[in-house]
């Protein structure tokens, strides 16, 4: 496991979303590299910071009182002895006579107009039930109270937070640090790999000059990136690239390509390299070179072994 995958499940541990496997290996890697520690640390409290600036919230007033009206009445129109929907069964159903006065003191006590809520008053007083009292209805299930309810919202509402969380963190415990991520979307994905690189422990590069300019390359295996840094490059026309290249052995492996700020470029290279290749840069068809094979000579070549 290198340092990236497991930045991805430290992120995850500290906001308590990973599956069993996942946390064995997560508790596996941390055992075999403890220098990684300080990438737990710096998402636990990424974690912890978000969750506490996290704001209660609580559902519309009178939502509550309106719902426990609109259940509590019972289907109109229901013929004496017939079951009405959802009853219970007939073992533990009372007197057809009992449920038709239960019924009817249901609806005698809830108001017409079920979607309103009405504030305690004379009209309050109004539709408490006159006449002797009836046999107490069934024992029906108890509704939450606003509590639970207030408490089921903010939990699911704080899984999007918790989403976030585990993003943010998941940065910070690639190398970023916090103060970066506000240039998230501004900074180049080539010069925030470069970074990581030079952060990882095994972070190796390469140089050679042509022509005027030099070009590095820089690569990590436990990051698993490698990118180019050049300066001096030679101004293209519109209808030309630059291309990146694997040499591995005889057989040249398209790595993209990239454009030069004027004449320098900070440029990742695609896919894997392997211990020995060397990184070439040609010019290419804008587009890239067609069939994945050179058309030029190139501008350098880097050997990494």
């Amino acid at each position: 496991m290198n340092v990236h995958e497991f930045a991805e499940l430290s992120a995850g541990h500290a906001v308590a979303a990973l599956s069993p496997e996942d946390e064995q290996a997560y508790q596996d890697a941390l055992a075999a590299h403890p220098e990684w520690r300080g990438i737990v640390e710096a998402d636990a409290e990424t974690a912890a910071a978000l969750a506490e600036g996290t704001a209660p919230v609580s559902p519309p007033l009178g939502a509550r009182s309106a719902l426990l009206r609109a259940i509590a009445v019972e289907p109109a129109g229901v013929a004496p002895g017939v079951e009405p929907l959802g009853a219970v069964d007939a073992t533990s159903r009372q007197p057809a006579d009992a449920e038709a006065t239960v019924a009817m003191d249901a609806v005698a006590s809830v108001p017409a107009e079920v979607s309103e809520v009405d504030e305690p008053g004379e009209d309050a007083e109004a539709a408490e039930p006159a006449g002797p009292a009836e046999p107490a209805p069934r024992t029906e299930p108890v509704s939450p109270p606003t509590e639970v309810v207030q408490a089921v919202q903010r939990r699911n509402w704080s899984r999007g937070v918790f989403a976030l969380v585990a993003s943010i963190a998941l940065l910070v415990g690639i190398g970023w640090g916090t103060g970066a991520i506000a240039d998230l979307w501004r900074t180049p994905t080539a010069v925030t790999a470069l970074k990581q690189i030079e952060a990882a422990p095994d972070a190796a590069a390469a140089q050679t000059d042509f022509g005027g300019g030099t070009a590095t390359v820089h690569w990590s295996p436990s990051v698993g990136k490698v990118v180019l840094v050049a300066e001096g490059l030679p101004t293209l026309p519109s209808d030309r690239t630059f291309e990146l290249w694997y040499v591995r052995g005889d057989a040249p492996i398209s790595a993209g390509t990239f454009a030069a700020d004027g004449t320098a470029a900070t440029a990742e290279l695609a896919g894997t390299m392997e211990p020995g290749d060397t990184i070439a840069v040609t010019v290419e068809p804008a587009g890239g070179a067609p069939g994945g094979v050179p058309t030029t000579d190139p501008l350098f070549a880097i050997p990494t072994a």
